[in-house]
């Protein structure tokens, strides 16, 4: 009668015992490309929001009684919250990407 061998571990179920499987990393380099433009673009449109305040003249000084129009110009408003929207979109991606 042969001896029977136990298996004690999950993972030597269906493998012959030789083999090894060399464990990679989940991201490739296509990954970390996706995820640094999705960085630039998230900084990109935090940049493009920054400006000065309702209150602040042109020249820079802050008066209470100035109100600046320039806080709802198309670059503040509309383009860079897009830039930031597609940066994070991005960043799903990236992470969800498989790497083959």
């Amino acid at each position: 009668m042969a001896k029977k061998t136990i298996k004690s571990a999950a993972n030597q179920y269906g493998k012959p015992s030789e083999s090894i499987e060399k464990k990679s990393f989940y991201f490739g380099s296509k990954n970390f490309r996706w995820m640094m433009i999705g960085l630039g673009l998230i900084f990109l449109g935090f940049i493009l929001m920054m400006g000065s305040d309702a209150n602040t003249r042109p020249d820079g000084t802050f008066d209470p009684n100035y109100w600046n129009e320039d806080i709802f110009s198309f670059r503040r408003i509309r383009l860079a919250p897009v830039l930031v929207i597609a940066g994070f979109v991005i960043q799903i991606f990236a992470i969800l990407k498989r790497n083959k």
